[in-house]
């Protein structure tokens, strides 16, 4: 595994690196006419998770200061309710998008510095005992990504398909 510049991302590096597997495990299988489906009508749908999650890490690029966008930002952009009159990619779209995005965050994640950690990240919500950091953003998408990872695992049970597998065979290698 790569070090990172600053010890502060010991452990945000492997959880970046185990989201970034359960993710592609998490939708392995799915077709994309079952990705669409919602429990009665009110839950969002893998697509939504899927594409919010990816949108989550065009966001950090962005305030990493890579000049990347989002191609389906106006559907997932900090979360946006799922908007059932609206056509929404493939997963093979937002899987292209994910393998795009993911190894330029991780390279620009390994060489943060202590100092760039620390600098302020307007996140606007207004949570007193919470720094608005880049460390305390960073970490706040990694908690996102265990949230988004665990509704695409239920999903995938309420769908009938097997629970996601570890599969060493399909190891991410960035």
């Amino acid at each position: 595994m790569d070090t990172p510049q600053s010890l502060q991302l010991a452990v945000i590096i492997p959880a970046y690196r185990m989201h970034t597997q359960t993710f592609i495990n998490a939708l392995d299988s799915l077709s994309e006419e079952d990705a669409l489906k919602r429990v009665e009508g009110r839950t969002n749908h893998v697509v939504w998770m899927a594409g919010n999650f990816v949108n989550m890490r065009y966001g950090l690029a962005d305030v990493l200061g890579i000049d990347e966008n989002d191609p389906f930002e106006e559907l997932f952009h900090e979360g946006k309710a799922l908007d059932s009159a609206k056509t929404y990619p493939t997963l093979k779209e937002l899987t292209a998008n994910f393998h795009h995005i993911s190894p330029v965050v991780y390279n620009a994640l390994l060489k943060l510095t202590d100092d760039r950690l620390s600098e302020e990240v307007p996140m606007g919500m207004n949570i007193s005992f919470v720094p608005e950091t880049l460390l305390n953003f960073i970490g706040m998408c990694i908690g996102r990504a265990d949230y988004l990872c665990g509704q695409i695992g239920l999903m995938r049970r309420i769908l009938n398909y097997p629970g996601m597998k570890y599969d060493v065979n399909k190891q991410v290698k960035y």
